[in-house]
């Protein structure tokens, strides 16, 4: 096996005989230079504030209090999509229950559209950015290897904000808004800022039409704020992972051995996922055991029954899944909420899209109780019965 230790003796350090003065003096330059860079960009960070900016209390509950979401501007039709493989509107529709889907173009990115939907979270809430304590964006498509969150959080100036991302798929914004809630109960924070955005069409093999008709990008986003214990808004939750699903739904690292990463001592992997893999009928037929299961536990949980649902709402995978599961839990199709013919499946955007629209257009009023479930890669499920406002 080739060896890198050369790369790291002694000699190519500047450290043997008369090297070592210059060792010695390079060394004295670097701190002198990191010195003034530090001077610098003394900005970064500065505006974080080390200390919380409000006595935190915890034990309080959560409400949902505002909701945003924006979609690209690109809309690509079934029939778009049998221009360039072997199907039909007739062929995707009565299969999937999807027509249209939008899809990032131009100078558009994730980033973007997260920070459109959570300002006008913002606004619904009448909340200022700056009193924003918590960003979780939910993504598994990142502008940043890094993760999106802390460049949402730059983009809306929630200079007081901590930011991260939580990689979960298609469960992601139920995990999500578990997760603020439990930020606020055994935290102490005031208000978070939970954003569900994915742009799978990054990922989508566009010849492979059993995936690229599913898809589309879209970003969704809820304002939860801490309330008293009475008044929390979160009334149960189930959630749950089995990775030995992971061979029917992924997208995993490749190597592309014609590209070079520049380390001799290393074999040229550079980073490349490859487009999304599924198993389309075995992620359905867990779908539609899975979920009625963890709405049920979720339910439960609550202390309450599917009777008392104002409304279901599931993650926009299949319009047949999601009438699947209304079904099993008895639910009528007039209280289940769906959008996915506009959109496709948006991963973890799709519960908050389909939820905005909802509230903007009257359908959903302050004090409905909605039982929200999420399914997807990982493989990840999880439901949270919540009320909104």
């Amino acid at each position: 096996m080739a060896s890198a230790s050369h790369l790291f003796s002694p000699s190519s350090m500047g450290m043997s005989g008369s090297g070592r003065c210059w060792g010695r003096r390079r060394r004295n330059r670097l701190i002198g230079l990191r010195c003034r860079m530090l001077e610098e960009h003394s900005a970064v960070g500065s505006s974080s504030s080390p200390k919380p900016r409000f006595p935190r209390v915890v034990g309080k509950g959560s409400k949902l209090i505002g909701c945003g979401s924006a979609v690209p501007k690109l809309s690509i039709s079934n029939d778009d999509l049998a221009e360039i493989v072997e199907t039909s509107d007739e062929w995707i529709s009565v299969r999937t229950g999807i027509r249209n889907r939008r899809i990032l173009s131009g100078d558009e990115t994730l980033t973007d559209l997260a920070a459109e939907a959570a300002r006008k979270a913002l606004d619904m809430a009448k909340v200022e950015p700056v009193d924003v304590d918590l960003i979780l964006m939910c993504t598994s498509t990142p502008d940043d290897l890094f993760g999106t969150g802390p460049q949402v959080q730059r983009e809306l100036g929630c200079k007081h904000a901590l930011a991260f991302d939580i990689t979960a798929a298609c469960s992601g914004f139920v995990l999500g808004l578990v997760t603020a809630t439990r930020y606020i109960k055994g935290g102490g924070f005031q208000n978070i800022l939970v954003i569900g955005a994915d742009a799978l069409s990054r990922y989508v093999d566009w010849s492979d039409r059993g995936t690229c008709i599913l898809f589309g990008d879209a970003a969704g986003a809820m304002l939860v704020q801490a309330s008293q214990e009475d008044e929390d808004g979160l009334l149960g939750f189930d959630l749950r992972t089995d990775g030995q699903g992971h061979r029917h739904l992924h997208a995993t690292v490749k190597a592309d051995s014609s590209k070079q990463n520049g380390a001799a001592f290393v074999p040229p992997k550079p980073s490349s996922y490859s487009c999304i893999q599924m198993n389309g009928k075995e992620v359905f037929r867990f779908a539609v055991r899975c979920v009625p299961e963890v709405i049920e536990a979720a339910l439960s949980d609550a202390g309450l029954s599917s009777a008392d649902l104002n409304w279901l709402l599931l993650h926009q995978a299949n319009q047949r899944i999601i009438d699947a599961v209304a079904t099993r839990l008895q639910i009528q199709t007039g209280r289940v909420l769906s959008n996915l013919s506009n959109y496709g499946n948006t991963s973890a955007a799709s519960i908050p899209l389909a939820l905005d629209e909802a509230i903007r257009a009257g359908q959903v009023q302050q004090g409905d109780v909605i039982a929200t479930a999420g399914f997807g890669a990982g493989l990840t499920w999880g439901a949270a019965i919540v009320k909104w406002g």
